[in-house]
C-alpha cells in the first residue's frame, strides 16, 4: 500500500509539473521550426511572443501610464477629465495654476473686459439650464423656420455606428439639456425618439429616405418628416471631416432587421454609401434639390461639408446671392477627423483643420453679403468652452460636439470604433458590450455635460463683457504664431472682422415661436 501510494503521488507531482512544460517546448518547436510570418518568433521563440503581446496592450499602456496629460491624441487626459468631470456634476475646476506652455505655436488667449458683463435682474433664469439660445432662426422664410434653443448640440453619429444604448443616452441628454441631435447619415432610429430636437441628415446613401436602388425618394422623407414632428430641420451631408471625398461600406454581416428597416436596406448584402450623390451633380443642381426638399416638408435644409477647394464655394455663394435660394444653414466639418473610420491617408491629410476651413467659407459667404442669411454651424474639436468661443468669434452661430459627446457616456479614447469591439458600449452592436452602457445614468451625464459646457462659454462671455456669444469678435482673441510677434489678434491673422449679429438680449428670444424644445429632466 505504501508503495503504491508512493508511486501516486509522485506521478500526481509529475503530471502537474509536465503539461506548462510540454506547452512550452510546443511552442518552443512551432517557433522555431514551423511559424513563417514572424521573424522575431523564430530567432527569438518562446520570449518573443512577449513582444507582440506588450505591441496589444501598448495603447492602453501609453494612455494610462506613459503619457503626460497634455501629450495625447485626438484628445488628451486633461481634456478626457473635464469632459467626464463635467458630465457627473463634480469639480472640474485645475489648481495651481495652468500646467500648459502659453508660448507654443496656436495657443489661443481670450480678453477679458476690465469689468465683466453684469446681467440686469429681470434677465431670463430658468433654474440652472443656462438659457443661450441661438442668436439667428435658421430660415425664417421657411414654412416651419427653426431656431436652435441651445448653442451647443449633438453632431451627426448614426446609429449603426453608434449602439442603440449610446443613441438614446444622447438623445435623452438632448432634451435634458435643450440642446438638438443630428442623427447622422444612418437614417432616423427609435433611438432618436426620446424627445429630443431632431436634425435629420441625408447622405449619399440617403439611408431612411431611399428607395432599393439606392435612389433618394421623396415620398419617404415627405411621411419621415410628417409623422416625426421632432425632426426640426434636415442636413445635406455632402463629406465629413475624417474621410471627405470618400465613401463607405456597411458589410452584409452588421445588418440585422432592425438596421436594414431603418435605412431603407437589403439583409444579406454590403451596402455602399458612394462618395457622391446621385441626386444632384452640380451646386445649381443642388440648391434645386435643396429648394424642393424644403417645399415638400417645409422644413429649413442646410449642408454639411470638409473643406478644400473653394472654386465651388464661391459659386455656391454667387448663386445663393442671384437668386436668394440654397441652404438656411452651412456646417463646415474640420479636418481633425471625427466618429467615422478611415485610411491615415484621408484621416491625417485631406481637407482643411477646422480652424482655417471657417475662416474661409465665412469670408467667401461675407464678400456676397450672405453671412446673415446663412447660420454657420461649427464641428471639429470644438467641446470645450475656449475653442467655442474662437468658433463665435470666427462667425459661427452653433458649435455641434461628436466625440467630446460620446466622453461623456462613457467613451474612454480606446480608438476601437472601427472594430466592433468597443469596451465602453458605445461604439459597437456587441449586445455583450452595449449592456454596460446604462441608458438612464449615462443620459443624465450626457445632459450635464452639454449644460455645464454652456454654462461655462457664458461664464467666458460674461468674462469679455458680452452677454451671449455671438457678440465675440476677431479682436477678443489672440493666438500665438511663429512670427517675431508672436501673439496676435485673430483679425489680424485670419484677415477679417466678422460682421455684428442682430442680437437684443436673451430675453427676448425667450418667446420665440420657432424656438427649440424646452429642457426636460423627467
Amino acid at each position: 500500500m505504501s508503495n503504491s501510494f508512493l508511486t501516486l503521488s509522485i506521478f500526481t507531482h509529475f503530471h502537474w509539473w509536465f503539461i506548462p512544460v510540454a506547452l512550452v517546448f510546443i511552442v518552443l518547436i512551432h517557433d522555431l521550426f514551423i511559424t513563417r510570418k514572424h521573424a522575431i518568433l523564430r530567432n527569438f521563440p518562446v520570449v518573443g511572443h512577449f513582444r507582440y503581446l506588450l505591441e496589444k496592450v501598448g495603447p492602453e499602456l501609453r494612455q494610462y501610464i506613459v503619457a503626460n496629460n497634455r501629450e495625447e491624441l485626438p484628445f488628451n487626459r486633461s481634456e478626457r477629465t473635464w469632459i467626464y468631470a463635467t458630465s457627473k456634476k463634480e469639480n472640474n475646476y485645475e489648481g495651481f495654476g495652468s500646467d500648459q506652455d502659453q508660448t507654443v505655436t496656436n495657443y489661443l488667449f481670450i480678453k477679458p473686459a476690465m469689468f465683466p458683463k453684469v446681467l440686469p435682474k429681470n434677465h431670463v433664469n430658468l433654474d440652472d439650464h443656462f438659457f443661450v439660445p441661438c442668436a439667428k432662426v435658421i430660415g425664417p422664410q421657411r414654412t416651419r423656420p427653426f431656431r436652435p434653443r441651445s448653442v451647443i448640440n449633438i453632431s451627426a453619429m448614426s446609429y449603426g455606428s453608434l449602439s442603440a444604448a449610446a443613441v438614446s443616452a444622447l438623445n435623452i441628454g438632448a432634451k435634458r439639456s435643450g440642446s438638438y441631435h443630428n442623427t447622422g447619415e444612418g437614417g432616423l432610429s427609435p433611438y432618436h425618439k426620446h424627445g429630443g430636437d431632431v436634425v435629420f441628415q441625408i447622405g449619399t446613401g440617403y439611408f431612411g429616405v431611399r428607395n432599393l436602388d439606392g435612389s433618394f425618394s421623396r415620398e419617404k422623407l415627405l411621411k419621415l418628416t410628417s409623422e416625426n414632428t421632432f425632426v426640426r430641420a434636415l442636413e445635406l451631408k455632402l463629406s465629413q471631416g475624417a474621410k471627405p471625398g470618400k465613401g463607405g461600406v456597411l458589410p452584409a454581416a452588421k445588418i440585422d432587421h432592425e438596421i436594414a428597416e431603418i435605412r431603407g436596406v437589403e439583409m444579406g448584402k454590403d451596402v455602399i454609401s458612394p462618395a457622391h450623390h446621385s441626386a444632384f451633380s452640380s451646386v445649381k443642381e443642388m440648391v434645386d434639390f435643396i429648394e424642393e426638399m424644403t417645399e415638400l416638408t417645409g422644413l429649413p435644409v442646410g449642408i454639411k461639408s470638409a473643406v478644400g477647394k473653394l472654386e465651388m464655394w464661391h459659386e455656391l455663394a454667387d448663386i445663393m446671392a442671384r437668386s436668394g435660394k440654397g441652404p438656411d444653414f452651412i456646417t463646415i466639418d474640420g479636418g481633425e477627423g471625427g466618429t467615422g473610420a478611415a485610411p491615415p491617408s484621408f484621416a491625417n491629410h485631406v481637407s482643411l483643420p477646422f480652424i482655417y476651413a471657417f475662416s474661409e467659407i465665412y469670408k467667401i459667404f461675407q464678400s456676397f453679403g450672405l453671412e446673415k442669411k446663412v447660420v454657420f454651424i461649427a464641428s471639429g474639436k470644438l467641446g470645450f468652452p475656449s475653442k467655442a468661443a474662437m468658433a463665435f468669434a470666427l462667425g459661427a452661430d452653433v458649435v455641434q460636439v461628436a466625440r467630446e459627446a460620446m466622453l461623456s457616456i462613457g467613451c474612454i479614447q480606446a480608438q476601437k470604433c472601427h472594430t466592433n469591439a468597443c469596451p465602453a458600449g458605445v461604439a459597437t452592436q456587441n449586445h455583450w458590450l452595449q449592456r454596460g452602457l446604462l441608458v438612464p445614468e449615462k443620459s443624465e451625464r450626457a445632459g450635464n455635460y452639454l449644460t455645464y459646457f454652456r454654462k461655462e462659454l457664458l461664464e467666458l462671455t460674461h468674462a469679455a463683457g458680452y452677454e451671449h456669444p455671438c457678440e465675440f469678435n476677431l479682436s477678443d482673441l489672440k493666438m500665438n504664431t511663429s512670427d517675431f510677434y508672436q501673439a496676435k489678434d485673430l483679425s489680424d491673422i485670419f484677415g477679417y472682422q466678422k460682421t455684428t449679429v442682430n442680437f437684443n438680449g436673451v430675453n427676448e428670444i425667450l418667446n420665440c415661436p420657432n424656438l427649440g424644445a424646452a429642457p426636460n429632466l423627467n
